[in-house]
């Protein structure tokens, strides 16, 4: 084993667990975003007689070289020279949503290093909570200036760049390259995110249509975010035990993923850490603090971006910024797909759209809620209709247990069709409801008459 090669690969004990037991705490996402990883040649670090010096080589060449997405790296200094020698801001933006893609892989690939010291539960527990750090981090920064409509839209376009693009083009692609065969995977993994999404679709509901059929708009904002974060309470009391649920009294019904990979499939083949547990943990802050930064960076310029290249923030928010930055990880979902791996693929759609709907979103409320920040779930007839359709239809797609590439086409072309729904939609940033004006109109008429 690689921690009896390297001594300080055991700077925190022993390993905890089986093999078999530390591969269960891998997640979906860990095993895509493996996917795009590559391995290190340490034949020349390994002849470096300084210990120390050898073994920050080490960290660096797997840390940072360690992946295909190495080349995306230089955007970060360039991102951070850009905002202080004030170059163009949605030069800024464009290149801290670079930074973004290979800082998610690496958090990923740091969470699974971890979890081999940790134990299966704890790593499990570790994977589900930083699965979608970015879009959590982007999205607190965007609460803390106030930026709320850029939360909702972040957190709505990552769901359905989960539901539509990835699963789209999973299925689609793994179609196209097993023609001659039957692509199956577990539909009892699907109904228990479909289940989730659902709840989580009528928690948006909700407040929708309780201003929908209010007649005075000021009598019911009070209420309506009353009942936001009561739903948020409770979605997250609902995830908390999904997690235990997959963790725990049903983790078999997760495990089919793991079955399914091939003995000599060189992505999964490796089974022992190559860092230490507490150079895991300081590589994890210290991307999870650059992460920050470059968040920071591209919600205080996005509407800057949308200005320069005459996009409405709503479509940057809800088709690029998902796009751009989760590309490794849905990157790794069309490999596996390609591998008619499907279990795997729909992993990485299904629990990345559950986990944003029922821990991300409900989670920014109560964090809004701590702020003195006032933020419902109520994301407006447009937005909660495209998130509605998408649901329904995604869970229509995978009522059989089966798959072929038109299934996966009719979800691109539902996403292409939203896509351009939202191009097309030039609504300013800090626009009323369009209910609210509906209703207002209504409530002018009325007293008129």
């Amino acid at each position: 084993m690689a921690s009896l090669q390297e001594p300080w690969l055991l700077e925190n004990g022993n390993l905890k667990g089986s093999s078999k037991e530390i591969r269960h705490a891998r997640t979906a996402h860990n095993m895509s975003s493996s996917s795009l990883r590559k391995k290190s040649d340490l034949t020349l670090v390994s002849k470096v007689r300084c210990g120390m010096l050898r073994h920050l080589l080490t960290n660096l060449q797997e840390v940072i070289l360690g992946t295909k997405l190495t080349v995306l790296f230089p955007a970060i200094p360039l991102a951070i020279a850009a905002e202080c020698y004030g170059f163009g801001r949605p030069w800024v933006f464009a290149l801290s949503l670079l930074g973004l893609t290979p800082l998610a892989e690496r958090v990923s690939f740091l969470t699974e290093q971890i979890a081999y010291y940790t134990g299966p539960t704890v790593g499990g527990l570790l994977n589900a909570t930083c699965g979608n750090a970015t879009e959590l981090i982007i999205a607190i920064f965007a609460l803390w200036q106030h930026k709320i409509q850029v939360v909702k839209y972040s957190l709505l376009g990552s769901i359905l760049s989960n539901l539509l693009l990835v699963l789209g083009t999973s299925l689609f692609c793994g179609g196209i390259a097993n023609l001659g065969k039957e692509q199956k995977y577990d539909r009892r993994q699907a109904d228990v995110n479909a289940l989730l999404l659902l709840l989580a679709l009528l928690c948006h509901m909700l407040p929708l249509l309780f201003r929908i059929s209010a007649a005075s708009v000021s009598l019911t904002e009070v209420p309506i975010l009353q009942l936001s974060r009561v739903s948020s309470i409770i979605m997250l009391l609902a995830y908390i035990t999904y997690i235990i649920f997959q963790l725990v009294t049903h983790r078999q019904l997760f495990e089919a993923q793991e079955e399914s990979v091939e003995d000599g499939d060189d992505v999964l083949s490796e089974e022992t850490p190559v860092i230490g547990f507490w150079s895991g943990i300081v590589w994890l802050v210290g991307m999870t603090a650059v992460i920050a930064l470059l968040s920071e960076y591209v919600v205080g310029t996005i509407e800057d971006a949308s200005e320069s290249w005459g996009l409405s923030v709503s479509f940057i928010s809800i088709i690029l910024l998902p796009i751009v930055g989760n590309a490794a990880e849905h990157a790794g979902a069309v490999i596996f797909a390609f591998k008619n791996k499907l279990d795997i693929s729909l992993g990485v759609a299904l629990g990345s759209a559950t986990q944003i709907a029922m821990f991300v979103v409900p989670l920014c409320v109560i964090v809004a809620w701590i702020l003195g920040i006032e933020m419902d779930l109520n994301f407006n007839l447009l937005e909660t209709g495209a998130l509605t359709l998408s649901i329904i239809t995604t869970a229509f797609t995978l009522q059989d247990g089966t798959s072929h590439y038109l299934k996966g086409l009719a979800l691109l072309l539902c996403y292409v069709v939203i896509g351009a729904c939202f191009f097309l939609n030039k609504t300013p940033l800090n626009h009323g409801n369009v209910i609210d004006l509906g209703v207002k109109s209504a409530a002018r008429s009325v007293i008129a008459a």
